[in-house]
């Protein structure tokens, strides 16, 4: 649950650099971010969002009130502190920059991200999904003879979204290493990988 609320903050502190944005803007766009196996509550962004205010790394600017429900909503700011906290929390290399949880929100603000950074998570990354690919491979070809049709054939899809992000995740090293950061050319990201299969 924690590392859960860090993903959020890091995405606020993102999100809250483009301008201020009241909560249910940032609702709708984390959950965007996020992607759709992954919703995010006003439960979970709230605590979130008054621990950020509590250390000072938001700040309330105004309220705006609807026009539907005559409710004001609270527009936030990210603080001084916040941007170097977002300047600090993206520089980080390690595993929890390349994990499920963490990766696609590390990778949506790539663009803020110093090109040695960009690489080493994009290989943390991949490295932890072969790793993941191996294991799974190692796993089917062991139970393949043990399990039915439909338990072997949510295996094989789970060992073939893997392998498709590890291709687009070569890719991008590739265009990295070449050109920097070229525009318009990254390949077409693979979704992630999903069922039991990708995470054992």
């Amino acid at each position: 649950m924690a590392r859960r609320a860090e993903t959020i903050e890091l995405a606020v502190l993102g999100l809250l650099h483009e301008g201020p944005m009241h909560g249910y803007e940032l609702r709708k766009r984390l959950n965007l971010m996020l992607g759709w196996g992954r919703v995010l509550s006003y439960g979970s962004l709230y605590p979130t969002l008054k621990k950020m205010l509590r250390s000072a790394l938001i700040e309330e600017t105004a309220t705006t009130v609807t026009p539907v429900t005559r409710r004001p909503r609270i527009v936030y700011q990210v603080t001084e502190a916040g941007h170097s906290e977002f300047e600090r929390l993206m520089s980080e290399v390690g595993p929890t920059a390349w994990e499920d949880d963490n990766f696609d929100i590390r990778f949506a603000f790539f663009g803020r991200t110093d090109m040695e950074i960009r690489l080493r998570v994009l290989e943390g990354r991949r490295t932890r999904l072969q790793e993941r690919l191996d294991r799974v491979q190692t796993q089917l070809a062991m139970t393949q003879k043990e399990v039915d049709q439909y338990a072997a054939e949510l295996q094989r899809h789970g060992v073939e979204s893997v392998e498709r992000e590890v291709r687009w995740l070569s890719d991008l090293i590739t265009a990295e290493r070449t050109n920097g950061r070229p525009a318009n050319t990254f390949p077409v990201p693979a979704p992630h990988p999903s069922g039991p299969t990708a995470d054992q």
